[in-house]
C-alpha cells in the first residue's frame, strides 16, 4: 500500500490523504536553467535540503524534476535526467510525504520509482513517450496530465485558440479517456489545464476563472501557476522570486474553486493562506 492510499476515504486521487482542503506540491527544480530560481537547487545537495525545507514548512507532496519545461528550453537525455533525480528522490524518501516525478520519459518515471517515487507528473500528458501509457497503467501510481499546446521549446511563440477553455477541457477528455481505455484508474488521474503552457495572459485568466469547470471532467485538479510569467506581465515583476504574493493569491483562487492540490516554490506562504482563509471559513457569526 502506498502512502496515497493509507487512510483514504474518498473516491478521487490525493484529495483523500486527509479531508477535502487542498494539497500542497513543492516543487524542487533540479535543474541548472530553472525560470524560478536560476538553478539554485541544480546540485543534489542543494535539491535534498530544498525538500526537507519544504517538507518543514508544509508539503504533502514533492514535485521533483530535471528537465526545465520552461518556454524555450531544450530536452535532456534519459541519462542526464536520471542523473539528477534519482539521487534526490533516494535522499528525500525518509520524509514521510508522496514524492512525484516530474517527466515525460518511460525510463525516467521507472528509475524514479525504483528510487522511491509513487506519483507521475507529465506535462505531456502521456504523450511524449508511447511507453509511458503503459507504464503508468502498470504501477497503480496516481498521474497528472496536464495540457500544453506544443513541445516547450516553441509553446509560447504564437499561442492561438478559439476558444482556450472548452479546448483545453477537450484535451484533457480524451486524454483521461486514453489513459482509461489503456488499464489507468480513472480515480488516480488528476488534470492540470497547464498554466503558463503554451497560453498568453488572457488565455492564463480565462482558464483561472473557469477552474470550477474543469471539476466536470471527474477527475482531481492541479493548478501549478506559481511565479509565473504571467503574473509579472500583470504586476509588472519581472523576478520569478519576487512574484510571491502573487502566486498565494492564485493559489487561493484556487482553493476557492475546488481544486484538489496546488502546486507551489512559496510552500509556507502558501500554507499559512490557506490556513487564514479555512479558518475564517469555519468561523461562526
Amino acid at each position: 500500500m502506498t502512502e496515497l492510499e493509507k487512510g483514504s476515504a474518498l473516491p478521487r486521487g490525493l484529495s483523500s490523504i486527509e479531508g477535502t482542503s487542498p494539497k500542497i506540491m513543492g516543487i524542487v527544480n533540479v535543474t541548472p536553467d530553472s525560470f524560478s530560481d536560476g538553478g539554485r537547487h541544480a546540485t543534489t545537495d542543494a535539491a535534498i535540503a530544498h525538500a526537507r525545507r519544504l517538507v518543514a514548512e508544509g508539503a504533502d507532496i514533492l514535485d521533483i524534476g530535471g528537465e526545465s519545461t520552461r518556454p524555450g528550453a531544450d530536452a535532456i537525455s534519459i541519462d542526464e535526467e536520471c542523473a539528477r533525480v534519482i539521487p534526490v528522490i533516494e535522499g528525500c524518501r525518509d520524509l514521510g510525504v508522496t514524492i512525484s516525478i516530474d517527466t515525460r520519459k518511460k525510463a525516467v518515471m521507472a528509475a524514479a520509482a525504483a528510487a522511491g517515487a509513487t506519483m507521475i507528473n507529465d506535462v505531456s500528458a502521456l504523450e511524449y513517450d508511447p511507453e509511458s501509457l503503459e507504464f503508468v497503467g502498470k504501477s497503480g501510481f496516481p498521474v497528472c496530465l496536464m495540457h500544453s499546446l506544443a513541445d516547450p521549446k516553441v509553446m509560447q511563440d504564437n499561442p492561438v485558440y478559439d476558444d482556450v477553455v472548452a479546448e483545453v477541457m477537450a484535451y484533457l477528455r480524451r486524454r483521461i479517456d486514453i489513459c482509461v481505455a489503456a488499464g489507468i484508474d480513472r480515480r488516480k488521474i488528476i488534470i492540470d489545464p497547464g498554466i503558463g503552457f503554451g497560453k498568453t495572459v488572457d488565455h492564463n485568466l480565462s482558464l483561472i476563472k473557469a477552474l470550477p469547470e474543469f471539476q466536470s471532467l471527474g477527475c482531481d485538479v492541479l493548478l501549478g501557476a506559481s511565479r509565473k510569467r504571467f503574473i509579472g506581465q500583470i504586476t509588472g515583476e519581472a523576478i520569478a522570486e519576487k512574484r510571491v504574493v502573487g502566486s498565494v493569491a492564485v493559489a487561493l483562487h484556487g482553493a476557492t474553486s475546488g481544486v484538489q492540490i496546488l502546486r507551489v516554490h512559496d510552500v509556507k506562504e502558501t500554507r499559512q493562506a490557506l490556513e487564514i482563509w479555512q479558518a475564517i471559513d469555519a468561523a461562526s457569526f
